[in-house]
């Protein structure tokens, strides 16, 4: 299809693959099983992403990061069933994580390159299949190896996001990413709260029994509802693609700005939630696990929130939504590091802010990292969850050593210091600053979504007439001025 008839058919570019006219589609899953008529690609009628599909993207994310979590809660029933010690059960939440790991930098790229429906269906029989060994086997190292596997396999919700993005309308797609962010952070909240209510009071294997009837769920609603893509980037094999993905980490400045400020702000999150326990279990509250465990339900509030946070950042530059949130993200530490160990109100108003603040702060980023190009989501994506991975590690290791040593307020200290550094990192480079420029700013100030596309749309469309009448062409330099000047910057 042209160009022109493209958008006499209304598709979005970003969705739309440009094809001869005399291409088929496909009309089934690996060759195999027939893609649901309604489903199946069709260049003429691209597929509507309304808030059904959107929903269903954040459920499944919930449900299949929930993998990596289960686990943490029932280290000591792994103990006992296999008769192991806690130094050797100790491995299993490390694997898995590191299986995640593993799965980000080999699997999540795939995006860019194969049908993502497909990739998404493999994906989640895989892991439902792996669950079934963690639920039978009665030997560890077996237990152990599904574990590592398992968490490969759990970068589902990482080929979501991409895709998430790509579906959704430009002025709908921070809403849209916040949806599948808030279920994703969902996930990691309620899979240990899950495991530990039900490996309370039944065996662990229960656990992971649930597990494999909800991802059977994700499975099936996958494939009724999830609409095929023909695959990005045909001219490219998969080593070309892992290169470009290193290619974007170390030269687009956009990219190492964002992965910065998200190492840092993962590094202060991570570090606030490992400490409060041993905050809120000491003087002055001296509170029980149980209690503790309460306070993630207030974490999960804010969670819940999140999407409402995302069409305000819809209605902003993400540059702006980066600035408000990171300065929520200060003012709710400065309240931690005020009065965070001598009034609980300010630790539950630490969580909650925190909690808001650093999600719709991770939106606004994807938001803008993403927009870099349609082709590459996939693996821009990947970049942005290697550099959460990092802060985590950097939050954990980093913050127990300064609580354990130096006490509860200067831990918070430090955190404070490092939401202000990610303010400066975001100022150092403007609202509207071009894709190659390191530092500065140009292309004005302008803070709203809607008048920056207006005034993208405005120009596009005279440099069509410039381009089309003669007359114009000559004129349009003398009559846009700033127009000329700010696309020549």
């Amino acid at each position: 299809m042209s160009p022109s008839s493209t958008e006499k058919l209304g598709a979005h570019p970003e969705t739309t693959v440009a094809a001869p006219a005399e291409e088929s589609w496909p009309t089934k899953d690996f060759c195999l099983i027939p893609i649901p008529k309604r489903l199946q690609y069709n260049p003429i009628k691209p597929f509507h992403f309304g808030i059904l599909l959107n929903v269903s993207f954040g459920f499944a994310s919930t449900f299949i990061v929930a993998n990596l979590y289960y686990c943490q809660p029932l280290l000591i029933e792994f103990s006992k069933s296999f008769d192991v010690t806690y130094e050797e059960v100790s491995r299993v939440p490390t694997l898995v994580q590191a299986g995640y790991l593993v799965g980000l930098l080999l699997i999540s790229p795939l995006g860019d390159l194969v049908r993502r429906r497909q990739l998404v269906l493999l994906l989640v029989a895989t892991s439902t299949t792996l669950t079934i060994g963690l639920a039978v086997t009665k030997d560890f190292r077996v237990f152990e190896t599904l574990s590592f596997l398992i968490g490969i396999a759990t970068v589902t919700p990482q080929i979501l996001m991409p895709l998430a993005a790509d579906l959704a309308p430009p002025e709908r797609r921070a809403s849209a990413l916040s949806v599948v962010l808030s279920g994703l952070m969902l996930g990691v909240l309620i899979a240990r709260v899950l495991a530990g209510v039900i490996g309370n009071f039944t065996t662990w294997r229960v656990v992971y029994y649930m597990s494999i009837g909800i991802q059977c769920l994700v499975l099936i609603g996958a494939y009724l509802m999830l609409p095929d893509y023909p695959s990005k980037n045909r001219d490219l094999t998969y080593f070309q693609i892992l290169f470009s993905m290193a290619k974007y980490a170390v030269t687009e400045p956009l990219v190492i700005q964002v992965a910065i400020i998200n190492i840092a702000s993962s590094a202060c999150f991570t570090c606030f939630w490992v400490t409060l326990t041993f905050l809120l279990g000491g003087p002055p509250y001296y509170y029980s696990t149980l209690v503790i465990g309460l306070f993630g339900l207030v974490g999960m509030l804010g969670v819940l929130v999140g999407p409402f946070a995302g069409r305000l950042i819809d209605k902003l530059v993400p540059w702006y939504a980066t600035l408000i949130a990171t300065s929520l993200l200060l003012v709710s530490q400065a309240v931690q590091t005020a009065a965070g160990g001598i009034n609980v109100a300010a630790v539950v108003i630490a969580c909650f802010g925190l909690d808001v603040a650093r999600q719709s702060q991770q939106v606004s980023l994807t938001t803008r990292v993403l927009s870099i190009s349609s082709a590459a989501r996939a693996r821009l994506n990947a970049i942005l969850i290697l550099s959460l991975f990092i802060g985590q590690v950097m939050g954990t290791s980093v913050g127990t050593q300064v609580f354990v040593q130096h006490g509860w307020r200067a831990c918070s200290l430090l955190m404070l210091a490092l939401q202000a550094f990610q303010i400066i990192i975001l100022l150092l480079r403007g609202p509207h600053c071009s894709r190659k420029r390191w530092f500065g700013y140009e292309g004005g100030l302008e803070a709203r979504q809607r008048a920056v596309l207006e005034r993208e749309n405005s120009r596009s469309s005279e440099g069509k007439k410039v381009e089309h009448d003669p007359e114009a062409r000559i004129e349009a330099p003398m009559q846009n001025g700033e127009g000329l000047q700010f696309d020549t910057s």
